[in-house]
């Protein structure tokens, strides 16, 4: 009965209908909502918020739908999903992300490009600006947890006047248990408001949209993008600074362990198969993005999943093709079939970066502790468009430290606006060059001696084309790569005779099961050998251009495995 009238009461709130009065709709409040018990004693005065209007803390997903379909965010879709356009950013804009310089950052902060400085002037001026913006408004509060180990984990604060945002935020991390939420205190806060504008030439910054990361007063300033990955990878981002000074090395990488407790780790770029070879049945998942290395093992810096979904197959993927129609999972930019509203995973009309956020307890075999020892394997996927490069390679403890460096892989038409239809080499460092925001070598450096003392067999895997470039060749098999990852991580190919490759001085495995040899010789692949061999020379001279940047930084035995472009 009470649940009934309090369903009339919600309803009769959002649609105008209160009794007497047909005329006008009355703002939601939360007066007899049980959800509002879950409130912090740490209230959002204490952060310089005052003046408010209505604040919802802590909802779960049956009543953030309620708040978005009442204020129109998006639309459901077949099975429950909730489905959102980000609009105008369909991506993260890297070119509008700062870090506040002072005295903590000044000489530990790797400034460049992608590590933009703002002073505190600035970011004075566009929080104060910010708060002002958010008074009267209605928001939402999740008070979440960053990190699977109580001994590393973040307090993580997400305020937004967005309710699909707020489903987003409570996906994405670790959800507290409820007595824990009255004491709750935040130890990092992201203010978020996509529809509140820079002024660049006010605040001498790029553009209308800003993400500005202050470090010292532990905050982040999110405006002018609906973007919902800027909000995890502010997270993301704080955790790669304050980690490595603790030891723990954070990583821009999936986990998943086997059937025999043995864990593996997959460094990866957007594109490579970071979730989709994460997510085996046949092994248990941790997590399928972020992780940190610590002195006891690996855990998970979420409690969620943001998977990539274009052209998402239910036969090569299907338990992460299996969340884009269940109930919490949020849609971004994913195309609905007008009259079922299924999700069309093949349309990339709106943008090819289409993401189904959802709980990592969505994924079948998924582990919600999100910890694993320490990897008996670690794994670097590439997918290499220029299709010259072998589809796995062991490597030495300095190859991997060289190719943790360069961080390669490419792109090609369709992934990214202006591209042509010629490939384009990238190296993100680390595989994740724009989260990083100490020097390349802090990172490397600590992967180097984790492997060295833990003991880790390291492999380079190539997701790619196979038999020519992208356009000519075709895209290698999910099933010979999984072939190939199952007989590394088992340990079949660890002691597989292997020969040294030409061009990059990989050690290639010389047969595997379940593959054809022939695909594991990838000039061998090419009908035309001479342009095989003219498209990996340019690619080594792409590597080698690329790494003398980071020369300097590395000893002699680095160097010595770098790769070169032939006289």
């Amino acid at each position: 009965m009470v649940a009934r009238v309090m369903v009339r009461r919600r309803l009769a709130r959002w649609c105008g209908c209160k009794k007497g009065s047909s005329q006008k709709e009355e703002a939601f409040d939360e007066e007899d909502d049980p959800m509002t018990e879950r409130k912090s004693r740490f209230g959002l005065d204490r952060q310089g918020m005052h003046h408010l209007g209505t604040v919802h803390w802590n909802q779960p997903a049956p009543v953030l739908y309620e708040h978005a379909v009442r204020r129109g965010e998006g639309e459901l879709a077949l099975g429950g999903t909730f489905s959102v356009s980000t609009g105008l950013f369909t991506g993260r804009t890297p070119r509008d992300k700062y870090i506040v310089e002072e005295p903590g950052t000044k000489d530990t902060v790797d400034w460049g490009k992608i590590n933009q400085p703002v002073s505190l002037g600035q970011f004075a001026s566009l929080h104060q600006r910010l708060l002002a913006y958010l008074q009267g408004r209605e928001l939402f509060v999740q008070d979440l947890y960053a990190g699977a180990d109580p001994a590393y984990r973040l307090p993580v604060r997400v305020v937004t006047d967005g309710a699909w945002h707020s489903l987003f935020s409570r996906n994405m991390f670790i959800r507290p248990p409820a007595d824990e939420l009255p004491e709750f205190e935040p130890a990092f806060t992201i203010l978020h408001a996509p529809k509140f504008l820079a002024i660049p030439e006010l605040d001498k910054i790029n553009s209308e949209v800003f993400i500005l990361v202050n470090f010292a007063e532990r905050l982040v300033l999110i405006g002018g993008t609906q973007y919902a990955g800027e909000i995890k990878k502010s997270v993301f981002g704080y955790l790669n600074f304050v980690l490595p000074a603790r030891g723990v090395l954070p990583m821009h990488a999936s986990a998943n362990v086997g059937p025999k407790g043995d864990c593996a780790i997959f460094f990866g770029l957007s594109g490579t198969g970071k979730t989709t070879l994460s997510a085996d049945a046949s092994r248990t998942l941790i997590g399928d993005d972020e992780h940190g290395w610590s002195p006891t093992g690996i855990f998970n810096f979420e409690g969620g999943c943001y998977a990539k979904v274009i052209n998402l197959s239910p036969v090569n993927e299907p338990e992460i093709y299996a969340t884009i129609t269940r109930f919490g999972t949020v849609l971004e930019n994913v195309v609905l079939h007008p009259e079922t509203r299924m999700p069309d995973v093949d349309d990339q009309s709106l943008t090819e970066n289409t993401r189904a956020c959802y709980p990592i307890e969505f994924i079948p075999n998924a582990d919600p502790r999100g910890l694993a020892p320490h990897p008996s394997n670690v794994v670097m996927l590439t997918c290499d468009a220029f299709g010259v490069m072998p589809p796995i390679a062991k490597l030495t403890p300095e190859q991997a430290m060289y190719h943790f460096l360069s961080g390669y892989t490419a792109r090609v038409a369709g992934t990214e606006k202006g591209l042509s239809n010629a490939p384009e080499a990238t190296f993100s460092t680390c595989f994740g060059a724009p989260f990083m925001p100490r020097h390349p070598a802090v990172y490397a450096k600590m992967l180097g001696g984790l492997i060295r003392e833990h003991g880790a067999q390291c492999w380079l895997v190539n997701t790619g084309w196979s038999g020519g470039t992208y356009g000519a060749g075709r895209r290698m098999p999910i099933a010979h790569t999984r072939a190939l990852l199952r007989a590394a991580l088992d340990g079949r190919l660890a002691a597989a005779p292997v020969r040294k490759e030409a061009n990059f001085g990989l050690l290639v495995p010389e047969s595997c099961p379940e593959v054809p040899e022939e695909v594991l010789d990838p000039r061998g692949t090419w009908s035309d050998k001479k342009a095989y061999d003219e498209t990996a020379r340019g690619l080594t001279q792409r590597f080698e251009a690329n790494f003398r940047e980071y020369e300097p930084f590395v000893g002699s035995e680095i160097k010595k495995v770098a790769i070169r472009a032939a006289a």
